[in-house]
């Protein structure tokens, strides 16, 4: 769960977008570790919205190792206060939105934590099409990062970590075929685009999630309420939300991670 000054508060809409408007630094959440495999993430249908590892047929979720890498090859997680409209299909990849905020891949050099909240510079953004959905891909980094005085835009990552940006449009393409599902595809042939376009495309879904947390846009089953947000359709009191978190189950051991997740897939 994320905690605020006044209590528990949920990470996609309580959090805001920006950490810094004025110098365009976003807020990130980090969802999944790099080099980790669990396939953590924001269950946004959910009260407060907490991190949790997804499951599929009653089974958890791990991302495949890919030769030759090795779970997810940066800090991944989405940026607050983004939805991506299912019923809003986009100009870049003719698809509609996949229903969650905008994802965020943190290429930095330390492994974040589940939760952590870091102050990230844009730098580019990949439009990946996957089954069928526009899934955008942000690329960013800590601010805090000895290598990001150095990386302004997407063509630094190339001048400063050779090779990385291949690879990272090769993870994406490939790493659901392990579970027997085809490669997914890119708009603009997998080319990152620039900072601006990143800002753009960001700042469109901030709009989605306006008119979502607001009322103006269908919610289906996504719980949309908030502690912090003052024109939220639906909200939280500070008492609220720390009653859902009283009323929650108690930890328990982990589950046992099936060997598998560690097979080396070529």
């Amino acid at each position: 769960m994320t905690e605020g000054e006044n209590g528990p508060i949920s990470p996609m809409h309580d959090i805001p977008l920006f950490a810094n408007e004025g110098n365009k630094i976003f807020n990130m959440v980090v969802e999944v570790p790099r080099w980790t495999n669990a396939k953590m993430e924001i269950a946004t249908k959910e009260p407060l919205n907490p991190i949790k590892q997804d499951i599929k047929k009653g089974k958890l979720r791990y991302v495949a190792n890919v030769f030759p890498h090795h779970g997810y090859i940066w800090n991944y997680g989405a940026l607050p206060q983004t939805w991506e409209n299912p019923s809003h299909i986009d100009e870049s990849t003719g698809e509609k939105g996949d229903n969650d905020p905008i994802d965020v891949c943190e290429i930095g050099y330390r492994i974040a934590k589940p939760g952590d909240v870091l102050q990230v510079k844009v730098l580019g953004i990949i439009a990946l099409v996957d089954e069928g959905e526009t899934d955008w891909k942000v690329i960013a980094i800590d601010v805090n990062d000895p290598l990001a005085p150095q990386l302004s835009d997407i063509g630094d990552v190339e001048l400063h970590m050779p090779g990385f940006m291949k690879a990272t449009v090769e993870w994406f393409k490939i790493y659901k075929v392990p579970d027997g599902k085809p490669e997914n595809q890119f708009a603009f042939n997998g080319e990152a685009k620039d900072r601006e376009f990143a800002h753009q495309i960001i700042l469109g879904t901030h709009v989605q999630w306006r008119d979502l947390v607001s009322g103006k846009s269908d919610k289906g089953e996504l719980d949309i309420r908030a502690v912090t947000v003052p024109y939220a359709a639906q909200t939280l009191s500070a008492e609220e939300a720390s009653q859902i978190i009283t009323s929650t189950a108690e930890y328990g051991e982990p589950a046992a991670v099936d060997p598998k997740v560690n097979k080396r897939n070529k």
